[in-house]
């Protein structure tokens, strides 16, 4: 997962592609997910080649919009939110590194 800057983001991003996967047969994103997850393209092509109507640059603008919907306190719960489960990956990631008795070693491949 080269887009993540580190595990815990590299984590997520495999946990955003797996449901994302088990989606409809005929949704745009979970066949981009389902290609990326299985080894058949890299994210980056498979990103770019979504339909335009299906474009992170169309889900972005809809999040945009949302989020300038929000309040200040619906904001800071947001990202309180984010910053609470990406600190549970790293968590994750530690805890199977310990359960394998090996502190530095990288955790197992290809979980959730």
């Amino acid at each position: 997962m080269g887009l993540a800057k580190d595990e815990a983001r590299a984590r997520m991003l495999r946990k955003m592609l797996k449901n994302l996967a088990q989606g409809d047969g005929h949704d745009p994103l979970a066949a981009m997910a389902r290609d990326v997850m299985s080894g058949r393209r890299g994210i980056r092509e498979a990103i770019d080649d979504l339909p335009r109507s299906e474009s992170l640059e169309v889900r972005f603008e809809t999040f945009q919009q949302r989020w300038d919907a929000m309040s200040e306190s619906e904001r800071l719960a947001a990202e309180r939110e984010s910053s609470q489960y990406l600190d549970e990956q790293r968590q994750e990631i530690r805890a199977e590194r310990e359960a394998a008795g090996r502190p530095g070693a990288a955790p197992p491949r290809h979980r959730g």
